[in-house]
């Protein structure tokens, strides 16, 4: 499409103004999340092994996570609104730094830990806080990419877009159980994937500040109250930048509330959902362990969970990027028909006693929450205006880390005291976001026009 003109008016409708993302500034966008995703999944396959190995207690893995969702909550919002004011650039690569940094000083935590440096609890309390910092800092990331993407795409294709860049992670989630495995290395044993994907993630932060254009800060940047913190031009110069890509001009918008009547439905639904998603993210590991036989044996247990999370991993790709893109799934139906679909996955997994039929578990609940988090993410963006992109890729990014700050220990305890208390709790919750969704979540005729 071709350049905005200055002279058009900025009072026209968003829709006239908006363009498409240039292919290597998407890529680029896709990396990033592609990098934290693949990052976190291998730490994922590996952590349950580790942790029985160091023979510290399930669900003490499980809440060593829970300071960083806790700062993730927390943070994230806040890293959204700098994004809207200092640009969406400058939040991603301090995102890619608390990544870098956190993998780092994890990765040398358990190393010194598996070698009988450190004492089991030291070690696991050093890794709460070297993971507080992917909480405090690398939250900053997912708003602003999500809040980039969402301000250059039409209200129309925005589902589509935002699938894509929730694809990403989708793809992650596939590479880092695959390359787990691999990255054990023979001096620093299961915290090879750790400093391998400090690695890649600083391969990751060169290339966005190389070649992501410098993003001029939009809405509440566009006063002398604000500057650029890459283009170096002063406050009554920041839109006279070349690079500057943002598709409107506008008053600052107020802060968004987390149950304001336009956002509650998506985030009860997102919360109550994602809850779901991080129990069986919890149980998973440990579940392979448990019904393989590989508690006498951890090391061993690396390849079977990064082979069942990969399996759900592909079945999350083929909702993102074959379902929603095929049938046109609008937020409100991706949602509705996910939730479904994970609640049927959950049970098969249960009910698995094999490799095979716990990967088939796994993928049919992972193709289900394919479904329902990026449509419950574009949901959650078409239900405020364009000048609110930044909040609300905050409030999405708080609402997925809401779910991490003890659902996935509480899954583990209830499934460590019977099977069924941790799976039952699992289908329930999928059973009252859909009841609760078919009754509130907006239709998605009404979300996708371009009049609102």
């Amino acid at each position: 499409m071709a350049d905005i003109d200055p002279a058009r008016p900025l009072t026209e409708p968003p829709a006239e103004r908006a363009r498409a993302i240039p292919r290597g500034r998407m890529a680029l966008l896709f990396a990033v999340m592609l990098t934290t995703a693949a990052g976190n999944t291998a730490m994922q396959s590996v952590m349950p092994s580790i942790g029985t190995s160091l023979g510290v207690d399930d669900v003490w893995i499980s809440l060593a996570y829970s300071w960083s969702a806790l700062l993730w909550v927390v943070c994230a919002p806040f890293w959204a609104r700098k994004s809207d004011q200092r640009g969406r650039k400058a939040m991603m690569a301090l995102g890619m730094l608390g990544f870098i940094a956190s993998f780092v000083l994890c990765g040398l935590i358990l190393w010194l830990g598996l070698a009988g440096i450190f004492p089991a609890l030291w070690c696991l309390l050093l890794f709460a806080a070297a993971r507080s910092l992917y909480g405090g800092f690398g939250s900053a990331a997912p708003p602003a990419v999500q809040a980039y993407v969402a301000s250059r795409t039409p209200r129309a294709e925005r589902t589509q877009a935002l699938s894509l860049i929730a694809s990403s992670f989708g793809l992650g989630t596939v590479i880092g159980p695959a390359l787990a495995p691999l990255m054990v290395l023979p001096v620093v044993g299961l915290a090879g994937p750790f400093l391998v994907f400090a690695l890649i993630g600083a391969i990751t932060l060169v290339a966005v500040r190389w070649r992501l254009p410098n993003d001029e800060p939009q809405f509440p940047a566009r006063g002398t109250a604000y500057e650029s913190p890459h283009s170096g031009s002063p406050p009554n110069e920041v839109g006279k930048d070349e690079s500057d890509e943002e598709d409107a001009v506008g008053a600052e918008p107020g802060k968004l509330r987390w149950f304001e009547p336009r956002l509650r439905p998506w985030v009860v639904s997102g919360l109550l959902g994602g809850h779901a998603q991080a129990m069986v993210l919890g149980i998973a590991g440990f579940l392979v362990l448990d019904r393989l036989g590989l508690r006498g044996d951890p090391a061993a247990g690396a390849g079977p969970v990064g082979l069942v999370l990969m399996a759900g991993a592909i079945a999350t790709l083929l909702a993102q990027w074959g379902l929603i893109p095929r049938l046109d799934l609008g937020p409100r139906a991706a949602s509705l028909w996910g939730i479904a679909i994970a609640a049927v996955g959950t049970v098969v997994l249960g009910l698995g006693q094999t490799i095979h039929t716990i990967a088939l578990g796994y993928s049919i609940a992972s193709l289900g929450f394919g479904l329902f988090r990026p449509g419950n993410t574009s949901g959650t963006s078409l239900a405020v205006s364009r000048a609110e992109q930044g909040q609300a890729g905050g409030v999405t990014a708080s609402v997925a880390g809401a779910s991490f700050i003890y659902a996935p220990a509480l899954g583990v305890w209830l499934y460590n005291h019977s099977d069924w208390l941790g799976f039952g709790l699992i289908v329930s919750l999928c059973a009252i976001v859909f009841a609760y969704g078919w009754l509130a979540l907006q239709p998605d005729a009404a979300l996708t026009s371009e009049r609102r």
